[in-house]
């Protein structure tokens, strides 16, 4: 008799084959029943961020992958992480400190991209720096300034792989007036025209960043792919516009071992 299938976060709630059990930072909150069912849980899924690591050193399988937690919403070890596997990615540097950041335009001509560093999405913390007046006013924002280049593009592609699978792919065409290619932001959701090579390096970077459930935003530019960073947190409104139940989907994936 197989064990049931385990879950911590809230993402599978309501999935007739999956036990959610919620996040419970003390340990022994769990019921001895909750205790034995996740010590014998083949896979725990949705671990949290709490949790993940603590498994990954018990060898307990998850899905998602550790390192989906260890680099979601942090763009300066996503930024190391793409430059040691020698993905293509927008030349990007980190400054810290006000001593550093006085070095940012010895390496950068306005225009340029500037972020905050962790914790960001969905657009905020995004900044096109076109000047020194606006440049002080971001190194205000953040000890550490996370200066990139700027690409002027009209859209980019997210490309959302799922163990290995290719479940969505989309453009996204930024507002009139914009620069920051979020739906969150006002851009369009397009499903065609998606370049295979787009796909192929998508499919490529989640391997080797072993990224199992991860939406890869990559842009063309000067006749060249890059990949701008990876979403964990990825956003359901283009599933919904594909006519693709996301929840249900996964509850599927389960029944079917491929998760």
């Amino acid at each position: 008799m197989s064990c049931p299938k385990i879950a911590i976060g809230k993402e599978l709630s309501g999935c007739k084959n999956v036990i959610t059990l919620g996040m419970r930072p003390n340990f022994e909150d769990y019921t001895p029943q909750e205790q034995r069912l996740i010590y014998e849980a083949e896979t725990i899924y949705f671990p949290t961020f709490f949790y993940a690591g603590l498994f990954k050193t018990m060898g307990k399988k998850t899905f998602p992958s550790y390192e989906c937690y260890q680099y979601a919403c942090n763009k300066i070890k996503q930024t190391a992480l793409f430059k040691l596997l020698q993905i293509p990615h927008p030349k990007t540097r980190t400054f810290y400190g006000d001593r550093q950041k006085r070095q940012i335009l010895k390496y950068f001509k306005y225009p340029f991209i500037a972020k905050i560093p962790r914790g960001s999405a969905r657009g905020k913390g995004v900044f096109l720096i076109r000047n020194e007046s606006e440049l002080s006013t971001y190194n205000k924002m953040t000890h550490v300034a996370y200066i990139q280049e700027y690409f002027p593009l009209e859209r980019d592609l997210r490309v959302v792989v799922i163990k290995n699978q290719v479940i969505l792919a989309y453009w996204k065409v930024k507002k009139r007036g914009e620069y920051r290619c979020n739906v969150a932001r006002g851009a369009t959701i397009v499903f065609d025209d998606i370049p295979s090579e787009a796909i192929d390096l998508a499919l490529k970077v989640s391997q080797q960043c072993n990224l199992d459930n991860v939406g890869i935003d990559i842009c063309f530019y000067n006749g060249r792919y890059y990949v701008l960073e990876a979403n964990m947190k990825y956003g359901l409104k283009a599933f919904a516009l594909a006519g693709i139940d996301y929840k249900k989907m996964l509850s599927q994936m389960i029944e079917d071992g491929i998760l």
